[in-house]
């Protein structure tokens, strides 16, 4: 950790009583800036051995008391900075953003503020759908609260039962509202860690985030045998949109940012290593042989390219993050055009490669531990509420045995 913080007196700055501000010298990545703690000495009060003022200072009652002050605005300022780098996003803020942190300059008390520095923070991560994500957020409550700030203590569990209330009332559905609670709570807990937000006011401790059950994303297996099975020419419309969705159920569903960032040095010695870019889990995934043939295909297609699949155009992140929305667009696009190629009613879109392949290992008795850590889930629960049930033709199958 490149950072820290040491207790100065500030000689270049004297006042007009010629005394001199006792300040934190903060040092962060090869630069250093100065945070006035607001008190100022004389230099022949001040001992830069020990780095604090004096016992003969006369200009307070208790010297012991004022260097004590001084101490805890110093140990406040490490707590913030050990949090941040415990949270990940230490060494992507610069200097000024890291010092608005620790005198909470702008985002003091103030959600939306906070919520703004973390979008800034995302981008320069390269995360820029989770930043997307946040300044959607942003954007909703702004218009809820018509142009006025938010504030940390406001966000109650009456704030959020009337957010809620309102969502509703324009039509919205319950899924919809839940992206915008769990955002709003990943946010809060960022806050939390980074000593902005007072932990003991928490309002998802009382509220729940509720989601309604949705439309059936996962193929049955004899459909999913007819998509691998298909035999279409490579100048078919649907030739790379087939292999993209095989490529994606035999990479444990992958998904379509993953399969867009997969680098041919990942492919390596039959096998695929990548790190999913949203939880920064690490796979390691044995290629079978029609996997290994799309992938060869596509990797001696674009030779010049460090990427697998011909999906990124451009190079920097906001313009790679638009080129995933786009082909992602046409991806679904032309997955519907396959479903008809394929006899397949329900609605096929890029997201069922990865739940058929969940549903496919639950039906052939995979452990559910084995399904969640093959679909990169951080915890067992998160799986359960992700495959949610097995097919209708699956019980009623149990159910003819029962009564049978």
């Amino acid at each position: 950790m490149n950072t820290n913080v040491v207790i100065s007196l500030d000689t270049r700055r004297a006042k007009k009583d010629g005394t001199y501000p006792v300040i934190m010298r903060l040092g962060h990545n090869a630069q250093t800036t100065s945070i006035p703690i607001g008190i100022s000495v004389a230099a022949a009060d001040w001992d830069e051995k020990k780095r604090a003022i004096k016992k003969s200072y006369k200009g307070v009652t208790s010297v012991t008391r004022l260097n004590n002050q001084i101490e805890k605005e110093k140990t406040d300022a490490m707590d913030i900075i050990l949090k941040l780098h415990e949270l990940g996003t230490l060494q992507i803020l610069s200097i000024t953003s890291l010092k608005d942190r620790i005198t909470q300059k702008e985002a003091k008390d103030s959600f939306l503020q906070f919520a703004s520095q973390c979008v800034d923070e995302l981008v320069k991560a390269h995360r820029v759908g989770t930043a997307r994500s946040y300044k959607g957020l942003i954007s909703v409550l702004k218009e809820y609260r018509k142009g006025k700030d938010l504030l940390f203590k406001e966000i109650t569990y009456d704030f959020l039962a009337r957010f809620e209330t309102n969502h509703k009332s324009k039509g919205n559905g319950a899924n919809g509202l839940a992206v915008y609670m769990r955002t709003i709570r990943a946010i809060y807990n960022k806050a939390i860690k980074s000593g902005v937000a007072d932990k003991e006011l928490y309002p998802f401790d009382d509220y729940k985030i509720k989601t309604a059950p949705t439309e059936k994303r996962a193929l049955d297996g004899e459909f999913l045998k007819k998509i691998i099975q298909l035999d279409i020419p490579v100048t078919h419309l649907c030739f790379n949109t087939r292999n993209y969705f095989i490529a994606s159920y035999m990479m444990y569903g992958m998904n379509f940012a993953d399969m867009a960032y997969l680098e041919k040095s990942s492919v390596e010695n039959g096998r695929v290593r990548y790190r999913r870019r949203k939880t920064g889990k690490l796979y390691d995934i044995k290629i079978t042989p029609q996997l290994e043939s799309i992938l060869v295909h596509y990797m001696q297609q674009t030779p010049d390219s460090k990427f697998v699949f011909p999906i990124l155009k451009r190079d920097s992140p906001t313009l790679r993050e638009k080129d995933i929305q786009w082909a992602r667009k046409r991806y679904n696009k032309k997955l519907k055009l396959l479903a008809s190629l394929c006899g397949i009613d329900s609605n096929l879109t890029s997201y069922v490669s990865r739940h058929s392949f969940a549903t496919q290992a639950m039906l052939h008795d995979i452990p559910l531990t084995a399904i969640s850590t093959m679909l990169g889930h951080s915890s067992v629960k998160t799986t359960e509420i992700y495959l949610k049930g097995l097919p209708v033709n699956v019980l009623d199958d149990y159910n003819e045995k029962i009564l049978g």
